[in-house]
């Protein structure tokens, strides 16, 4: 594909990222490509998406130089303009980045000459009663320990408005959208709704809904599952709930979530991938729901998203499976796959260079 001019996303704090971010710079010299740093705290101020990518000058491919929280904040900037985006693995537990900073060059060099897979991530958007903002009184409580706020969301023009729908904000969330208590003392009570339908009212520490991408981050810290990053659905998770029923919840993608305070809650705060972006009050509500569009990732070939699942979780055998010896393996088979199996998602044989979806 032809990049016309690339935005970089770097962890400062990291040696490793601003060497990379040195690679970036020379690449894009070389090949005459437009290359510019999106600082995401300028002037010790936060942006909106849409500001960041017209100072930068709207780039088609953002790249982004750390861990997960650095390629989420390259996502936030990438979906704003339907850009690709590049994550180079600098982080400790990610799952999210694609290639380690050695081969930042040769990633470049495949996207450039078209040699690359874009795989298309479900986002999250949402609607609320009424515009999300955090008070002036509560900024600097909010803040501690989390940096710089993003400002309020603003509304989504371009979407039709009626009172009892909310009002469309302009926001997308490739991981998660949170509702969570202020304070450590007192939890926040919330009817939760699938579909429309009201499932049960709880009261937790928080209550999340996750995208398939997101099912790895902090919805499986407090006790959801796995979805590969392939599949389509929301996931909601209780955190903490003081109720029986504490499990996870699948909804189809076409099934909207929808969180309202109740009457006698405290405030609950509403973070979209870890950035905090408003307070909501008792009987304010949001519904969470699949965006239209999709993230357009950039990979150098299929994920091996189980193998990494098992590396990053350092997961390990059962010790009775084990006194029957190592597992066999299941495939990779040396033969091609029956004509009724042709059709699904399996690694490559040894030594077979084919891609697969």
């Amino acid at each position: 594909m032809t990049v016309n001019r690339v935005g970089l996303v770097v962890h400062g704090g990291r040696a490793q990222a601003v060497a990379a971010g040195r690679t970036v710079r020379e690449w894009c010299a070389e090949h005459e490509v437009g290359c510019t740093d999106i600082d995401v705290w300028q002037e010790g101020e936060r942006h909106s998406s849409r500001e960041e990518m017209d100072a930068a000058g709207d780039p088609d491919l953002v790249v982004t130089l750390g861990g997960d929280g650095t390629f989420l904040r390259g996502a936030r900037l990438a979906a704003q303009s339907d850009a690709l985006v590049l994550g180079v693995d600098l982080g400790r537990v990610g799952f999210l980045t694609e290639v380690p900073a050695s081969a930042v060059r040769a990633a470049l060099d495949a996207v450039r000459e078209e040699r690359i897979e874009v795989e298309h991530r479900m986002l999250l958007t949402m609607r609320a009663s009424c515009r999300l903002e955090v008070p002036e009184h509560m900024e600097s409580m909010v803040r501690y320990g989390r940096g710089p706020l993003l400002p309020a969301p603003r509304v989504r023009a371009e979407c039709e408005t009626g009172n009892d729908w909310g009002v469309a904000l302009n926001v997308t969330a490739l991981n998660d959208v949170v509702v969570e208590k202020v304070t450590r003392d007192r939890q926040v009570s919330v009817g939760v709704y699938l579909a429309g339908r009201l499932l049960a009212s709880y009261s937790a520490d928080a209550l999340l809904v996750a995208t398939p991408t997101g099912s790895t981050a902090y919805s499986f810290a407090a006790g959801g599952p796995v979805v590969s990053p392939r599949a389509e659905g929301l996931v909601f998770t209780p955190v903490a709930p003081h109720m029986v029923f504490n499990r996870s919840v699948v909804a189809a993608p076409d099934e909207p979530i929808a969180f309202r305070v109740l009457e006698r809650s405290g405030q609950a705060l509403v973070s979209i991938d870890g950035q905090v972006r408003g307070v909501l009050n008792p009987g304010d509500w949001i519904g969470v729901y699949a965006a239209p569009r999709r993230l357009r990732a950039v990979r150098l070939g299929p994920m091996d998203f189980y193998g990494r699942l098992r590396e990053r979780m350092n997961l390990t055998d059962a010790p009775a499976a084990l006194a029957d010896g190592d597992a066999a393996p299941l495939w990779p088979v040396t033969s091609p796959p029956p004509g009724d199996l042709a059709h699904l998602a399996l690694p490559a044989a040894p030594g077979d260079t084919t891609r697969r979806p």
